[in-house]
Parts: structure tokens; sequence; C-alpha cells
């Protein structure tokens, strides 16, 4: 069975004001030595802005320990950050007005120097899936055969409403923000792990990006793991979409393996399609209309995601997951995405910042 692991980013706020707070460096400092202190691996790390961290899981097959780790860990990132005079949300935006601050290592200067703005306002929370791979020529093929159905998995995810303190319209504006990297979105189909490296290395003798952690294509062979590195979501709300996702990420790989193993081909859809998918679930998460990714044809989200889950049922139910999986899919659909939490909140509150102080409630679950 295949491992799976996963990278939330959170944002840092204000415990009262709910405003971002760039605690990140006191932060670590208090958990680092914590860490030490009961000689435990250290789990939490800085981010581009000081006002977010993250923290990764270690690789698991089975999903309730996945769901366990990202629950502990978000209450452990809680309870550090209290001792700062703060809180954490999974929020994928800041809903508040912010002016991010950059970290202070050499890597963030660099990055804000040679991109200016973009990396400046770039204060956006991620989550990565990686799932593992037997070889580079097996993800490859992989990465091939799930293009167009990560646009859907973004879909699911959205949680950035808001950016400055207004309303986007966009379900997920972090992917808006997101796309100004050089690097990111989708990409042509490869056929080889030959060609993807041959790629990734014309790409950094460009001298545009400064290390392979810069190539930021929706999927991607992990440059530090045997594994695929599925990157298109936001950071989810809800503990529990978030292992939704992780779920159906690793059947979407092991989907795509064994459509490998026996020869079928992967989709022919263009990049450009590919962008228009990405922008739309981007935009209406699952409020609307999502393109289906066998026509390519806007499509009813629900009927969209219904088509995602019977794409990967085989490969859910060879692993055990798949009644956990269509009870947490009924859930999500029921009860709709982070961003259509974060705006009935502010329907019924009037006031981003309890909106805020609820997400962050919410982030533990």
């Amino acid at each position: 069975m295949r491992s799976v692991g996963v990278e939330e980013e959170l944002l840092l706020v204000d415990a009262e004001s709910g405003e971002p707070r760039a605690v990140s460096t006191a932060l670590l400092a208090t958990a680092s030595r914590e860490a030490v202190r009961h000689d435990k691996d250290e789990v939490f790390e800085e981010e581009l802005h000081r006002e977010q961290l993250e923290f990764a899981t270690r690789p698991h097959v089975a999903m309730a320990d996945i769901a366990e780790e990202v629950r502990g860990w978000r209450a452990e990132a809680a309870r550090h950050a209290r001792r700062v005079g703060a809180a954490v949300a999974a929020l994928a935006t800041a809903p508040l007005p912010v002016s991010p601050s950059m970290g202070f290592g050499e890597r963030h200067r660099w990055l804000g120097e040679k991109f200016g703005l973009t990396a400046q306002e770039q204060l956006t929370s991620g989550c990565h899936v990686h799932v593992s791979v037997d070889s580079d020529e097996e993800g490859v093929a992989v990465l091939d055969r799930i293009r167009p159905w990560l646009a859907v998995l973004m879909a699911m995810s959205a949680n950035s409403p808001f950016w400055q303190g207004k309303d986007t319209q966009y379900g997920s504006y972090r992917s808006q923000v997101w796309g100004r990297w050089p690097s990111a979105g989708p990409v042509d189909v490869f056929g080889s792990a030959r060609r993807y490296h041959e790629q990734v290395r014309e790409l950094l003798d460009t001298g545009v990006l400064r290390d392979e952690g810069m190539v930021y294509f929706d999927a991607r062979l992990s440059h530090r793991y045997p594994t695929v590195e599925i990157r298109v979501a936001d950071v989810c709300l809800s503990p529990s979409t978030t292992v939704l996702l992780a779920t159906l990420a690793r059947g979407l790989v092991e989907t795509a393996a064994r459509e490998w193993h026996k020869g079928e081909p992967p989709a022919p859809h263009g990049t450009a399609l590919l962008r228009m998918a990405a922008w739309q679930a981007g935009r209406y998460g699952l409020e609307h209309r999502l393109l289906h990714p066998g026509t390519m044809r806007p499509e009813p989200a629900e009927r969209v995601v219904r088509a995602l889950f019977d794409h990967v049922r085989d490969a859910l139910d060879a692993t055990g997951d798949l009644a956990a999986a269509r009870q947490a899919l009924d859930t999500l659909l029921s009860e709709g995405t982070g961003a259509r939490t974060q705006r009935e909140l502010l329907e019924r509150t009037g006031n981003l910042r309890d909106v805020v102080t609820e997400c962050v409630r919410r982030t533990q679950g």
C-alpha cells in the first residue's frame, strides 16, 4: 500500500483581533527548545513570511494515522502560538488587511529581491500531499495521468475568499496569487522520467529559479522524497477535508499507476485547457460548475466531484478507504468548502475579525 504524507501551512494571527502576526521566529525558537529538551524531532518549519508556520506529517499507510497527526500537530502549533500571544488558523489567505513580513533567512531575502511584490505579497497557505511511488519512471507516468483531475482537488479545498479585507469573489484566491510565480501551474505531458528531469534542468539553467525547490508545478516529483507531490490545494479549514484530499490523492496516484502498467495513454488535454479548468476551480470552488476532466466542458461541481470519486473507486476499495471517503465527500458536498464557511460566518457576524476567531476554533476540528 502506498504511503501518504501531508504538509500544511498555517496562518498566525492575534488571538483577540484576528490580525496576522509576524511571530513565527519566536514560536519556532520556543518549539525548538522544547524538542531538544524532550529529545524529539523538530516538526515545525518557517515559511516565506513570519505570519505563517508549516508542519509535515510522517508517511503513513492508514488514513486514520494521517488524521491523528494532522489534528495533533495543529493542536501543538496552537499551543506554541499561545505562548507568544497568538493563535493558528487554517486559512489559505488572511481575511483581514496585512502587510506581510518576509522571513530573515538568506533564501527569503533572495526571493524578495528577485521577485519583488510577487514574493512580498505571497502570504498564502497551501496543503501538499506526498504519495509514494516505486520509481521516477512510475512517478512521471502518474504526473502525466493525474493532470486533468488536479483542478477538482483545488475546488474541493477552496478556502481563501478574502484578501486584504475584501471579498475577492473567488473560492480560492490563493490560486490566483500563487499563479504569479513563473514556474507555477499545470504542465504538459512529459512522457518519461528523462524528459521530466531535462525540463527541470532547462528551467534551472534560465537562472530565473534559485533551485529545484522552486519548480512549483501543480504536481511534481519531490526532490527530497520518493514521492509524487500534489500541490494544488488550499490549506483546508477542517482537518477532515485534509484527510479526504489525502485519500483521493492516493487514489489518483494508484489509479494512474495502474493505467500506466496497462499501457493506457494519458489524456491529451493541452496545458491551456488545464489552466482554464484551474481558473474555474479557483473562481467558484464547489459553488458553480467545474470543467469535467474527461470532456473539458462545464458540468455541475457535484457531478464532477462524483466523477473523481468514481475514477478512483477501485483504488479506494483496495485500501479500505471507500466507505470513509464516501462519507467525508458527502459531508463536504453538504456543508461546503472553507470558502463557503467563511462567507456564511461573515454574513452571520458582519465582522471579519469574528470570522477569523471562529476559524481559529475550527482549525483543530
